[in-house]
């Protein structure tokens, strides 16, 4: 499988060089198709990846092109050898020969590999449960720290939801607590790594920056230097996926309790600036954002928002998104905004004499949120994104 995965990552870029050298006339997907052809042919190592995912392989870098041009992406680049995932595809359903072994466990055919076990965490169409409009249509073979998984593409016919007849809710996005809602409701998560995986990720990290000390300039890393590396990617990937695990149940469980559901149009990318400044004009309170750009980013909460996106549709919900300033300094009772009114992290009291409200923080926001939507102030969202090329940021190409 690593053999499959670095000659498509190799068919990948043969593809971005041929692209980047033949003219605009002859950029076509059949004289694509003829180059791989003849490349599998001379070049040896590009024979373990199987036709058909060579295949996936063209398809999905002119997609990826179509994506550039339509303003959806930035334009495909050469795919490196340490930071690019290792991915393989299976177009075909019908190559997979699924069988499911017991409760736990099922059984796969992989091109050019053979039989492989995975684990049954889904419920798939297969044998009596396959039909016309519900089977399996293909896979990914994805790898990461903790090994290979299979996700596998299902076609089914699913009816048009109805409309969702729940309440409206504002959220608030936090590092403290994570999602507030504006009805009082919170959803608040522990540490994604035990006390002893914590300690052993220490351990680890001290131990690769010892015997990365005793490298010499340009040496190559020892065996003992990567495996170390691999187990700190492996703990890493395990509080990555508790984290997934515990953002998938709680947007279900908005979208299932909630109609409609208001978010902050957060600029997280701004948010998670560095704050050194310049040699002229450094900036103050280096470490302390460093460490508040850590939080922002392990709460993820631009994938908390997606989630969001796609579940509210699928239970028949909407997902609108308000402007995020002033909702956090905002007073939810009497609307003034006035300074000194978020006394901490948890506490508001609104300074506005006709008012003195007090409550939680997070949920006055939420509140907040909530408001600019019933006011009729949310955002419409944009066709298309800009893309940036080259360091310059251009508007997104409306045909080709």
């Amino acid at each position: 499988m690593d053999g499959q995965a670095h000659a498509a990552r190799t068919m990948w870029n043969l593809l971005h060089a041929w692209w980047r050298m033949m003219p605009r006339e002859k950029r076509t997907l059949a004289n694509a198709d003829a180059a791989i052809r003849q490349a599998r042919k001379d070049i040896d190592f590009l024979a373990v990846l199987p036709a058909q995912a060579a295949q996936s392989v063209l398809k999905a870098y002119f997609q990826a092109w179509k994506n550039c041009w339509e303003g959806r992406a930035n334009a495909p680049n050469f795919k490196g050898r340490i930071r690019t995932v290792m991915s393989v595809d299976v177009p075909q359903g019908r190559d997979l020969h699924i069988t499911r072994v017991h409760r736990r466990w099922g059984m796969a055919n992989i091109p050019k590999v053979g039989r492989v076990r995975f684990r049954w965490t889904k419920c798939l169409p297969v044998g009596k449960r396959a039909s016309a409009e519900n089977r399996i249509t293909g896979a990914r073979l994805v790898k990461d720290a903790l090994g290979w998984h299979v996700a596998f593409r299902v076609q089914t016919l699913e009816t048009e939801p109805k409309p969702h007849r729940g309440a409206e809710v504002g959220i608030d996005f936090g590092i403290t607590v994570p999602i507030a809602l504006s009805d009082g409701e919170a959803y608040e998560h522990g540490e994604w790594l035990t006390d002893r995986e914590k300690s052993k990720l220490l351990h680890l990290e001290r131990r690769a920056a010892r015997r990365k000390a005793h490298r010499k300039p340009g040496e190559r890393a020892s065996r003992r230097l990567h495996h170390t590396y691999d187990q700190i990617r492996g703990l890493r990937a395990k509080a990555k996926r508790r984290a997934l695990d515990w953002q998938h149940q709680t947007t279900t469980a908005i979208a299932r309790t909630y109609g409609t559901v208001v978010v902050e149009a957060l600029a997280i990318a701004n948010m998670v600036k560095s704050a050194k400044g310049t040699i002229d004009e450094p900036g103050k309170n280096v470490a302390q954002k460093a460490g508040l750009n850590r939080a922002i980013s392990g709460e993820a909460w631009g994938r908390t928002v997606t989630m969001l996106r796609y579940k509210t549709a699928w239970h028949g919900g909407t997902l609108h998104r308000v402007p995020a300033p002033d909702t956090s300094r905002r007073c939810s009772a009497c609307g003034v905004v006035t300074p000194g009114s978020r006394e901490s992290q948890a506490v508001f009291v609104c300074k506005n004499p006709d008012c003195g409200w007090s409550g939680n923080s997070d949920h006055n926001a939420a509140r907040n949120v909530l408001d600019l939507y019933r006011r009729g102030l949310a955002l419409i969202p944009a066709a298309g994104r800009a893309v940036v090329r080259r360091g310059k940021r251009v508007k997104p190409a409306t045909a080709r």
